[in-house]
């Protein structure tokens, strides 16, 4: 086991992957599923759009490169919905007592996930995507995938097939070989650089969440320190070595909506030394998240990204400000162990939050120069 925390990657200066699309790649995309355009020419679009935003962010300093998901409708449809096949949105079916929170504080329900037959990796989702964005940067190329237990929280027992899954043992089964198969086929196509956005940890930490999962007969407790911990513990413990995997724990962020608050103390202890990651990206934008006191738990061998800068809206935070938190931040853990980034993507989903691209490039570059004169 390493002495010290990895920074090489993640960098000082990260960011979590997904960016706003752009207008005409996003028109592009209602005309390919009206079938007015074909497969063939929105690929070209995609691949347009990709060498700006790798360009993008090479220009405002990042090490790490993502495609900006701009091959996805959201950050798990790639790997759920077109990878494994037989889930799909339920959008006739929005749960009344969960929801995201926009920034007027309206409630907008979450849709439901439902799992109509069997999960199964049949050839590599990513790969792809990798060996196109290795070939157009000169930086790090990272490929982000969702949570093993995105579906599960999203959906429950009430809507995963009966028939596919009797127990929910080969269900699990089936997740936990299809990100072993996918870290494997990423690797083999050189990739070394991995982020897994976790939701469920974070979403159980409020308590709106808990009474929910608790009413549909799941017991929150159980799937926060107990099954969740362990199944991502499983889908990553075949990865080879020389593979870094981050954890980005995420409380929601739909056209910049969140989804839950809570501070980590809950989790803390399970997050930091049972989870078999190498590093986290922690939101820490706003009082939703706590404060920095479960930082202590982070053993010293994991470094920690904070997510400081909002994507979620356009006000530009304070030099001064942001040094002030990583300050704080380094009362429960050592400077060294730190890296800044914003919390989350600016495009979680397609239509993106409720910035434009010059706030989206302004907060990267801040980043950048933030990590600069507090690291070096």
């Amino acid at each position: 086991m390493a002495l010290c925390a990895p920074h090489d990657p993640p960098f000082r200066a990260e960011h979590v992957g997904s960016f706003l699309r752009p207008p005409e790649l996003l028109a592009a995309r209602e005309d390919y599923r009206s079938g007015k355009l074909p497969l063939e020419k929105l690929r070209e679009l995609e691949d347009h759009a990709i060498r700006e935003v790798v360009a993008m962010q090479e220009s405002v300093g990042l090490k790490s490169i993502t495609d900006g998901e701009f091959r996805r409708e959201s950050f798990f449809s790639a790997f759920y919905i077109e990878g494994l096949g037989n889930v799909e949105i339920d959008w006739s079916n929005r749960s009344q007592d969960w929801y995201f929170v926009d920034d007027q504080g309206n409630k907008v329900p979450v849709v439901v996930l439902k799992v109509g037959g069997p999960l199964k990796w049949k050839h590599p989702i990513h790969a792809a995507d990798f060996n196109f964005l290795r070939a157009i940067t000169r930086g790090m190329p990272k490929i982000t995938v969702p949570s093993p237990t995105h579906v599960h929280l999203r959906s429950g027992r009430e809507h995963i097939s009966r028939e596919a899954y009797p127990n929910l043992d080969g269900f699990w089964a089936d997740i936990v070989e299809a990100y072993q198969n996918e870290f494997r086929s990423l690797y083999d196509n050189g990739c070394r650089y991995v982020q897994i956005d976790e939701t469920t940890l974070p979403n159980l930490l409020d308590p709106m969440n808990q009474e929910h999962v608790r009413r549909r007969g799941d017991d929150w407790r159980h799937l926060m320190l107990d099954l969740y911990p362990r199944i991502i513990n499983e889908a990553v413990s075949g990865r080879p070595a020389g593979m870094h995997v981050a954890l980005h724990l995420c409380r929601g962020n739909n056209q910049g909506a969140w989804g839950a608050e809570g501070g980590y103390d809950p989790v803390a202890e399970v997050l930091f030394n049972r989870i078999d990651v190498d590093s986290y990206f922690l939101e820490y934008d706003s009082p939703r998240a706590g404060g920095f006191e479960p930082l202590r738990f982070v053993p010293k061998n994991k470094s920690v990204v904070l997510g400081l800068v909002s994507s979620k809206n356009a006000k530009l935070e304070s030099k001064d400000l942001l040094k002030r938190r990583i300050g704080e931040a380094s009362k429960f853990i050592a400077l060294d162990q730190l890296a800044i980034s914003p919390q989350c993507g600016f495009a979680s989903t397609a239509p993106g939050n409720k910035v434009d691209v010059k706030i989206q490039i302004a907060k990267l570059r801040l980043v950048v120069e933030v990590a600069r004169e507090v690291w070096g």
